[in-house]
């Protein structure tokens, strides 16, 4: 029996009902009529219930999944998806800069190293709830973070309870790493360098479509992005594709494709917002779109290396509006990282906020975590890494976006430790193009060729 994972109407519905309440909809009375039928909950972790639903069951989901997109919301005036009112609700939306480009080929492959490391470290955990993460690492000598993560030393019982990422172990814990495994937090950047080396910066969302059609195997992608491949595939156009039956719409997958338009944009944050935002509406709205616009700009500020990781993360909040739930998140968190010396404690106070009404792979709790552990560890590299990662919940593309800032931060790859860079061999692999095997210095110089494009 074939189960997809994310595609299934009887596994969205449960996903759509707790987006309706957190985006300001009334769910409440189809959220009856989903129960009163037996209808499922949505799967806890993946995104496929392990029996297929009845056919009067799926097209219950089908017609309530087309309900539910039709409530309105309380939300839609604090939170809008197109560019215009976004820029109208940022009152500080930065200007745009006529100035040249101001970045190197060895920062940016500082930063194209540091996404890996941070993925990397992240991988293993992945999906694990935040007691895992930490009763794995402390079952080593490894709390707080300070390397990769190892299976020797685990007590069996704790790794019968809490295995790792099945699709990770094999090629990312410490004693198997033989370069940079495939994964799709490193995917989407190659696949936006194709984007940008089609179609250059002035690309539209119909592009970014064409692109991922064909370069990417839908079995690559997953949330959002499965579902606005499968909506393309449906004959459905942009932007219609980031709504229609699609409850992962405001998840971490338009942040995780964010880099290379902060990279490609370096000390331009609204242009690297702007190129953001074409590409996450293809997939994404409100605060999911926000996410990647705030990533962008936060990363198109460190690119030049000539400010410091508070004013990059200050910066990537003026282009999301103020009043969203995803700026007020970040803000908080931001304050948790000030107050409190132990970062533990900021983790705590993150998943009390966020744990309890969010899922795991959500924008929301996740943007607020990495802003948290960028904070925290003031911008370095090991120390934002280990952070990000420690805090659970989307690890491994915490652990890259941190890496990718913290990286273009450091400057240079000679300034990341090696202990993070010598297992990645200088070496990816992919199922994107002509780039599995490549080298992080020639992607480094390919990013760079593409900043200096009008």
């Amino acid at each position: 029996m074939l189960r997809l994972t994310w595609v299934q109407p009887e596994d969205l519905i449960g996903h759509e009902l707790r987006q309706a309440a957190q985006d300001g909809r009334q769910p409440k009375a189809v959220a009856a009529r989903w129960r009163a039928a037996g209808g499922p909950q949505a799967p806890a972790t993946a995104g496929a219930s392990p029996t297929p639903a009845s056919r009067y069951l799926r097209r219950l989901a089908e017609d309530l999944l087309d309900e539910l997109a039709d409530l309105p919301s309380t939300l839609a005036d604090d939170e809008p998806t197109d560019l215009d009112r976004i820029r109208a609700a940022c009152p500080d939306w930065p200007e745009h800069a006529g100035a040249p480009a101001t970045t190197t080929p060895h920062r940016l492959e500082a930063a194209w190293l540091g996404r890996a490391t941070g993925c990397l470290l992240g991988k293993p955990v992945e999906k694990l709830p935040l007691d895992a993460v930490r009763r794995l690492a402390r079952s080593t000598g490894n709390w707080p973070l300070t390397t990769y993560f190892t299976a020797r030393g685990v007590p069996q019982e704790l790794l019968e309870e809490h295995p790792w990422n099945r699709r990770s172990a094999a090629t990312s814990l410490a004693e198997n790493i033989d370069g940079m495994p495939e994964d799709d937090d490193l995917n989407y950047p190659l696949l936006n360098l194709v984007l940008l080396q089609r179609h250059g910066r002035d690309f539209t969302t119909t592009d970014v479509a064409r692109t991922w059609l064909d370069e990417l195997p839908a079995g690559r992608m997953f949330t959002a992005e499965r579902v606005a491949y499968r909506n393309l595939l449906s004959g459905l156009e942009p932007p219609h594709t980031a709504r229609h039956r699609n409850p992962f719409r405001e998840w971490i997958g338009a942040l995780i494709r964010a880099d290379v338009h902060g990279w490609t944009n370096p000390g331009h944050p609204a242009e690297a917002a702007e190129q953001a935002h074409r590409d996450a509406t293809l997939s994404h709205t409100a605060n999911g779109v926000y996410a990647a616009m705030f990533t962008a700009a936060v990363i198109a500020t460190a690119a030049t290396g000539a400010h410091d990781v508070h004013t990059c993360l200050r910066t990537g909040l003026t282009v999301v509006p103020p009043r969203s739930r995803l700026a007020r998140a970040v803000r908080q968190a931001l304050r948790l990282a000030h107050e409190h010396a132990d970062f533990d404690t900021v983790v705590d106070e993150l998943h009390a906020l966020h744990a309890g009404t969010h899922h795991w792979v959500h924008a929301v709790p996740n943007t607020a975590l990495i802003a948290a552990a960028l904070t925290h560890a003031d911008g370095d590299f090991a120390g934002s890494i280990c952070r990000a990662v420690s805090g659970g919940w989307d690890t491994d593309s915490n652990g890259a976006t941190a890496g990718s800032v913290a990286g273009l931060l450091a400057g240079h790859p000679a300034a990341l430790p090696d202990r993070w860079t010598a297992p990645l061999k200088n070496r990816l692999s992919t199922s994107v193009g002509d780039f599995n095997g490549t080298g992080f210095d020639t992607l480094a110089h390919l990013t760079h060729r593409e900043t200096l494009r009008p």
